[in-house]
């Protein structure tokens, strides 16, 4: 196995989220509000995927909140929605993220940032990071206007990368990004963050990892033994 391309999806895989989770679940006076916000972002990203609309994942995210909050009985101005999801444009990488991307990049490997985020706020939460130095790419689902895990996507990013899926992993914390990646034929790492699971109708990752750092000795690994072969 030769893997010369990794692509990290970005929330929750290198970022840790739980600010902004924390923020919705005071909003919204339920302490598993945002889990449910999440999941149904992600499930109107899908919607509109397959419906061949778009809408920045910006906007979905605050339009479903609007959603749950109605739920609730609980009224907020678009201003007020747009304050209380700022945290994902400040949160902070997890502790081993960005040591693991650094022996990553140190062994030659092309490392690409890919995200169903808008590109401002991506290229925003990644600087803010201290990430974005680490990536020789950074790239949304923007252009393509489909989003994760459409297979469109994966393809996307394989051609800016100006990678060969065969030599390509894909980097994810999130059982559907996985299914998506490896039903379009790349390699995948799952990571293994609490309270993420693999769904189990799909195929086995190629790799579980506890983090990026045991990912990055992993990879340093195969590719010294990769290397000494040749």
């Amino acid at each position: 196995m030769k893997i010369s391309t990794l692509i990290f999806d970005v929330n929750e895989t290198l970022l840790d989220m739980d600010p902004l989770k924390e923020r919705i679940n005071k909003a919204l006076k339920k302490k598993n509000a945002s889990d449910i916000w999440f999941e149904e972002l992600l499930h109107y990203s899908l919607v509109e995927s397959i419906t061949n609309t778009y809408h920045d994942f910006s906007e979905i995210a605050a339009a479903v909140f609007k959603m749950n909050a109605q739920k609730s009985g609980i009224h907020f101005s678009d201003k007020e929605i747009t304050e209380i999801l700022s945290p994902i444009r400040k949160l902070n990488a997890y502790p081993e993220v960005a040591p693991g991307l650094i022996k990553l990049k140190n062994a030659g490997y092309q490392l690409i940032a890919f995200s169903n985020g808008k590109p401002s706020v991506l290229r925003e939460q990644l600087d803010h990071a201290g990430l974005s130095d680490n990536f020789d790419k950074i790239l949304s689902v923007e252009s393509t206007k489909k989003y994760k895990p459409h297979s469109d996507t994966y393809k996307y990013a394989i051609k800016e990368a100006g990678a060969e899926i065969e030599n390509t992993m894909m980097v994810a914390a999130h059982g559907w990004d996985i299914l998506g990646a490896s039903r379009s034929g790349l390699k995948t790492a799952f990571i293994q963050r609490s309270g993420k699971f693999l769904y189990p109708l799909s195929q086995s990752p190629t790799m579980e990892m506890a983090d990026i750092e045991a990912l990055a000795n992993n990879l340093y690994d195969l590719k010294i033994k990769n290397e000494n072969r040749d």
